[in-house]
């Protein structure tokens, strides 16, 4: 299983996402995530850049694979648009890009004012707009009278030699199988083996790709700390994560997540056997690809510690 870095935009400014980037190409990383928000999950975290802006920062600054983690091509940008922008990373990373895509959140998506739908719809609308993508990606004129969306007359003059894989993100057996459906390759942010061969009964044969989140620091309380301040939401189950409209919200429900069941979730601190137990967890679980990511500021503190301490357990 390789591992890769995560770039987390609802934490740093542009600068910083870069910089992190070229930390992990200098540790020894080959690929990473980075996410796309528009919101950051609270105001604590504090950031939120336009992550195609950013992409184009780290393609000339680094020589690695980035993914995004995930973008939404449904509500806030329509495909057309990120068929576009897509294929514009594409040609800068020059083949070291791919398009990770989910149903999104409505933390990110309400912004346009659209109605947030049941999942069913959401995950028929992601079907028709990778599909959208692809067609334009093929080159040529494109026109689509869809359920979802229309396409007048579209064209992408600007396109890589190869078109970039799409991955589909999948919480759940029906977002699942439409990632082996739709997708190159399937993303989650759970070792959960049996996601993994559900994604592969369906047909699935691309790529298995997995997020996780961590809080290194020297010192164990801070790190716990800095867990709970920044990223408690994480730990409330359930369809919340997906339907919660703005940060105040995640606020809100975070309150009920205390820093002890943070301390029990969250790997964190400075002791690398948690990081290696849970990178092998992923590993047993069947994952191809799994990208950490650091809760919190310290992103070179976090890149150091994987590299002295943790990687050479899998190499």
């Amino acid at each position: 299983m390789e591992i890769g870095y995560f770039l987390s935009c609802e934490e740093h400014p542009p600068a910083e996402l870069i910089r992190g980037a070229q930390l992990a190409e200098q540790a020894g990383f080959r690929k990473a995530w980075i996410s796309d928000h528009f919101h950051p999950w609270n105001d604590a975290e504090g950031q939120s850049p336009f992550v195609w802006a950013v992409l184009g920062g780290i393609a000339q600054a680094t020589g690695l694979h980035l993914t995004t983690a995930v973008t939404c091509p449904t509500f806030r940008i329509h495909p057309v648009v990120v068929a576009q922008a897509a294929a514009t990373a594409a040609c800068m990373f020059e083949g070291r890009f791919s398009l990770g895509v989910g149903t999104g959140e409505a933390l990110n998506e309400h912004v346009t004012g659209l109605p947030w739908p049941r999942v069913a719809v959401r995950q028929a609308m992601l079907e028709e707009a990778v599909g959208i993508i692809r067609r334009l990606w093929g080159g040529g004129q494109v026109s689509v009278d869809g359920d979802y969306f229309d396409v007048d007359n579209a064209r992408i003059y600007t396109l890589p030699a190869t078109p970039p894989d799409i991955l589909v993100s999948g919480f759940g057996p029906e977002s699942t199988q439409l990632a082996a459906r739709i997708g190159d390759g399937y993303m989650t942010v759970s070792p959960d083996a049996e996601s993994v061969r559900t994604y592969r009964d369906a047909g699935g044969t691309g790529t298995v790709q997995g997020g996780l989140k961590v809080c290194w620091a020297a010192d164990p309380d801070e790190a716990r700390r800095t867990a709970h301040r920044l990223w408690a939401h994480e730990l409330v189950p359930g369809q919340l994560g997906q339907d919660a409209p703005t940060p105040a919200h995640f606020e809100q429900v975070s309150a009920l997540v205390s820093e002890d069941m943070v301390a029990q979730q969250v790997v964190h601190g400075p002791d690398p056997q948690p990081y290696v137990d849970a990178i092998r967890a992923y590993a047993d679980a069947g994952f191809d690809e799994l990208y950490i990511g650091q809760m919190g500021p310290d992103q070179e503190g976090l890149v150091r510690f994987l590299q002295r301490e943790v990687l050479p357990e899998f190499r």
